[in-house]
């Protein structure tokens, strides 16, 4: 019982929070507006600024903000106990992710629907806004590098999650097209398509599904590598109306009727029990330990328990999303707290279930080495040592299996059970690897308008030359440009091997070990503009100032760390690593990261005391507040 009250305690105090902290900030703080005349109307262009539903909004915005974040996170993070991890999670979500993500919304919509980047020009200066957007670049560079692999791996771990995912494309194209020029309603087609979705997953290993599902799951790294990386180009280039918005409504309902199937068989198991095949009825309950702050081979919980856990509790990517895409969707700006506020709410919540899962579902039973084992015999074979339990698949297997018990417990067949927990994971995945594309190609482009000077019509008209980079600054070539950078990252082979085909596609791993801090960083980064955004309009910023500076130390912390302490990408060969060497990619990127963050906070520390009060340059507010305006 005592796993059933901690998933409805965490529902319950994400529902509470919604109504009380985050409507407080809405009316108080942000002052949201009916009447506001939003960027999806102001810029309409069928492409990317699109007038659309909050429900639909939010089922982008959630997809693609939890990727596979909320489930790896805390499946590894439950290493250093469960208490710590759902501390993080719950408190993070409601006062720092939830706030993050409201936030940058709401602040991208009062900008034209611009990006963090774009906006930290006006409201701190022009350096800082370079700085960011390069910062931007790299981060959404290892996700279009790494994406690709995690989705192949997942695949080829549960072979019957490909063709439910796969066949959501052309049904999505489908309805869309319908929706945007048939006027249909979206939810009645959506649901046909969950069920067609649901059908395939029970069918997954079966027949011509089966051996479809076996074939591509066969298929090398790279060629998957190379296959998703081309979808990104077309789904980031085509009207959000086409793909995007339905694809991620779809998926929406798919994510979220599969919680609800986790929490219903949560339930059951808590009350009646679980008897895994081949075993005795097992009793749920937690058999991860509340607190263990020296797990074998873990480093310290402190700072990395606040890096480990990222989507599940505030994450800096979710400021691109916010003010990338979903600010150019949302058609009413007091939307913005049911998609900013709720969204990270409903992803903290997942993230509850994963540590519930792997915390307590696992006990009740994991196949292991041809035995299946229940309780803390469970647990300890499968978080024996960080360095095994930290890799994806096992990270990956932790969650499915632990969330698989739950819905076997309402008698759904285990085959079946794994596959929709599969399912679930390479959706997140996938709906975060085509929204990071078309986020990197809005950051290509500003980057090509700033070094490079915008191509203005009026400009073309009169025969004016074009700009240095204005190929970048079109929607194609810059969407070109991220596929080939991201895909030549891919195939640059893992450290210490020769280049093969066997190895590519691995090459995002090379810097995959700074995106944790690297992303933790660009929250601390977004808080900052979300706080000159309000300080110069007078408004209160206490509930931002901690977890700003929080957001903004632990990442270095972490960085420094894994710079410096053995075996740091800067050491060389020391007692107990005789043959550690020096990382100097890793190293040299790491330092270039610290300098650029105490480079911008430099920034912000000299203009504080002059911006308070003070309208930026251009300030693009519909309704600026009557505070003087700088000249």
């Amino acid at each position: 019982m005592e796993t059933l009250l901690i998933a409805l305690l965490a529902g319950l105090g994400f529902i509470v929070a919604y109504h009380t902290y985050g409507r407080w900030l809405g009316k108080k703080i942000f002052r949201l507006s009916a009447s506001a005349v939003c960027p999806s109307e102001k810029l309409e262009d069928g492409v990317d600024y699109v007038p659309t539903s909050k429900s639909v909004v939010f089922g982008h915005h959630f997809t693609s903000i939890a990727g596979t974040g909320p489930i790896v996170g805390p499946a590894i993070a439950i290493m250093w106990g469960w208490v710590p991890a759902l501390l993080w999670v719950v408190l993070g979500s409601i006062f720092i992710g939830a706030v993050h993500d409201f936030g940058a919304l709401v602040v991208s919509l009062r900008n034209n629907g611009q990006t963090v980047g774009e906006i930290a020009g006006r409201v701190l200066n022009k350096r800082v806004r370079l700085l960011f957007l390069f910062v931007l670049f790299m981060a959404l560079t290892v996700v279009l590098a790494i994406f690709g692999l995690v989705i192949a791996a997942v695949f080829k771990q549960y072979p019957a999650a490909i063709f439910p995912c796969v066949v959501q494309i052309p049904i999505a194209i489908i309805i869309g097209t319908l929706l945007h020029r048939k006027g249909f309603g979206l939810f009645l087609p959506s649901l046909i398509a969950l069920a067609v979705m649901y059908l395939t997953v029970i069918y997954g290993n079966t027949g011509a599904l089966g051996a479809f599902n076996a074939a591509l799951a066969a298929w090398p790294l790279w060629q998957w590598v190379l296959v998703l990386l081309g979808y990104s180009y077309v789904a980031s280039v085509l009207p959000v109306w086409t793909l995007l918005q339905p694809r991620d409504y779809i998926n929406s309902l798919q994510l979220i009727s599969a919680l609800v199937l986790i929490v219903v068989g949560l339930g059951v198991a808590a009350f009646f029990g679980y008897t895994p095949s081949g075993g005795e009825k097992q009793t749920l309950s937690m058999v991860a330990p509340m607190w263990d702050f020296s797990p074998k081979n873990a480093p310290l919980i402190f700072p990395f328990l606040f890096i480990t856990i990222a989507c599940g509790a505030v994450s800096g990517f979710h400021c691109l999303v916010s003010s990338g895409t979903s600010s150019k969707q949302l058609k009413n700006e007091e939307d913005a707290r049911f998609v900013g506020y709720g969204s990270m709410l409903t992803e903290g919540f997942l993230a509850t279930l994963v540590i519930l899962a792997c915390g307590a579902g696992l006990g009740l039973g994991m196949m292991h080495e041809g035995t299946m084992l229940t309780g803390t015999a469970a647990w300890t074979a499968q978080y024996g040592d960080w360095l095994a339990a930290g890799a994806l698949a096992a990270k990956v297997g932790a969650f499915v299996q632990g969330s698989a018990n739950f819905l076997q417990a309402l008698g759904i067949a285990p085959a079946v059970a794994i596959a929709l927990m599969g399912v679930l994971v390479a959706s997140f995945a996938g709906t975060t690897l085509d929204t990071a594309c078309r986020l990197q190609r809005y950051v290509v482009q500003e980057l090509a308008a700033t070094l490079g000077g915008k191509v203005g019509e009026s400009n073309a008209r009169q025969g004016a030359p074009f700009a240095p980079l204005a190929w970048l600054q079109n929607k194609h070539g810059a969407t070109i440009f991220a596929i080939v950078i991201a895909a030549a990252m891919a195939a640059v082979p893992p450290a210490g091997k020769a280049w093969s085909l066997a190895s590519a596609g691995k090459g995002g791993l090379l810097l995959w070990p700074l995106f944790g801090a690297t992303n933790q960083l660009l929250a601390g980064l977004s808080f900052l503009v979300i706080t000159f955004y309000l300080w110069r309009r007078g408004r209160a910023i206490w509930f931002l100032v901690i977890p700003m500076i929080f957001m903004l130390i632990m990442p270095v912390w972490a960085m420094t760390y894994q710079l410096w302490e053995a075996p740091g990408w800067l050491l060389t060969a020391r007692e107990g690593f005789p043959d550690h060497k020096p990382n100097y990619l890793l190293g040299g990127i790491g330092l270039a990261t610290i300098a650029l963050e105490i480079w911008m906070i430099v920034e912000a520390v000299k203009i504080f005391p002059k911006a308070k009060g003070v309208l930026e340059e251009n300030a693009l507010d519909q309704q600026p507040e009557s505070v003087p305006a700088k000249v």
